[in-house]
């Protein structure tokens, strides 16, 4: 394994779109919500350690998390970076740079979510190790573009050109389009230009270091001037100082829809953003009902394409139900349509202002 490759997974999300399972102290990365019988944040961390050394990947996360995140990757501290509050994902992959500055500045890094769903591992991890090989070599900053398998207004979109990076698969980013109406996503999808962006990242540290000096080079002056708090026992004032002046900021905005040395690998191994409960559904192995079930205590009767998903210790009996979502955990049961999951984020404004943070 080559010791100058990293990988940076971002686990800061509270997933209050998988809410009732997903919980602020108990968001879903660290939850088995695939009933795999290992989180989304251990099989992440898994498909990276199969590339690169375990003590090079990097977690960051919220300070609310930093226990679990030990606990159930079995790393050690210095390999938990914690945030004071989220600012989304530039000042998040910012502050992994600068602690990569003082460990290794010659660092080669992957970056990626805690809770993607990847069904072609060897696929995936052979178009991971060629991302490597490519920003190991080349000032480029590159994500990864998943081949559309239908015109979905889920995902952001990348256009890729003709022109490569050294690599047949590595094409320059013409466009980057945020999620389109359907109309537009029919477009983008037929056209074969078009590709959804996997919000995977990878670039020599060198190349992101540059980039935010030319982009965003306030985040980089934030973290310069603490740079040699990094690494004792006075970083974590330090850094909440430098999240309470950070802008709150993406990637894609702060840097990648800027740069000009932005390229996309195009790629197709099983990909999914497990975001949404209806994204889930779509990826898991179904009854001939076209139920998909997790729990080990669920009768069905006449109840047909619906997402069902009770805690190991409920025991739940279900009959005459078509296309719904049911979540039964030790202290809320949600039953909603499938079609109108978005609701979701309103059922839980409602329980937060009428009965507090208790469900939430």
């Amino acid at each position: 394994m080559n010791s100058n490759n990293y990988c940076i997974i971002m686990a800061g999300g509270v997933g209050s779109r998988f809410w009732p399972l997903s919980r602020t102290n108990m968001p879903k990365q660290f939850l088995d919500i695939t009933g795999s019988g290992k989180t989304l944040i251990q099989q992440t961390f898994d498909r990276f350690s199969k590339l690169l050394p375990r003590e090079n990947i990097l977690i960051v996360t919220n300070e609310l998390y930093k226990n679990i995140t030990i606990e159930q990757l079995e790393i050690e501290d210095r390999q938990v970076l914690c945030e004071p509050m989220r600012k989304n994902t530039a000042p998040c992959i910012a502050y992994a740079n600068f602690k990569l500055l003082k460990e290794n500045p010659n660092a080669n890094i992957v970056v990626a979510p805690s809770d993607h769903l990847i069904k072609n591992e060897a696929e995936f991890l052979r178009v991971v190790q060629q991302a490597l090989d490519c920003s190991a070599s080349n000032d480029v900053l590159m994500t990864i573009g998943i081949k559309p398998s239908r015109p979905d207004t889920g995902y952001g979109y990348i256009q890729a050109s003709n022109e490569t990076c050294n690599f047949p698969e590595i094409k320059k980013v013409k466009t980057f389009t945020e999620k389109p109406e359907l109309k537009m996503a029919k477009i983008f999808y037929e056209s074969g230009e078009f590709f959804w962006n996997s919000g995977m990242f990878f670039w020599s540290l060198k190349s992101i270091m540059s980039a935010f000096d030319d982009y965003m080079p306030s985040i980089n002056k934030l973290f310069s001037t603490h740079f040699d708090k990094l690494g004792t026992d006075r970083e974590a004032d330090a850094v909440a100082k430098i999240y309470s002046q950070c802008r709150n900021i993406s990637i894609d905005y702060a840097i990648m829809e800027k740069a000009d040395n932005v390229y996309v690998l195009c790629a197709d191994f099983g990909w999914s953003d497990i975001g949404t409960w209806g994204s889930l559904y779509a990826n898991q192995r179904k009854d001939i009902n076209k139920n998909a079930i997790v729990g080990n205590n669920v009768f069905l009767y006449d109840v047909k394409g619906s997402e069902i998903n009770v805690q190991p210790q409920k025991l739940a009996v279900i009959q005459g139900l078509e296309d719904m979502i049911v979540v039964f955990t030790n202290d809320v049961l949600l039953i909603c349509k499938k079609d109108e999951e978005q609701k979701i984020k309103d059922f839980l404004n409602n329980v937060k202002m009428e009965k507090g943070d208790k469900y939430i």
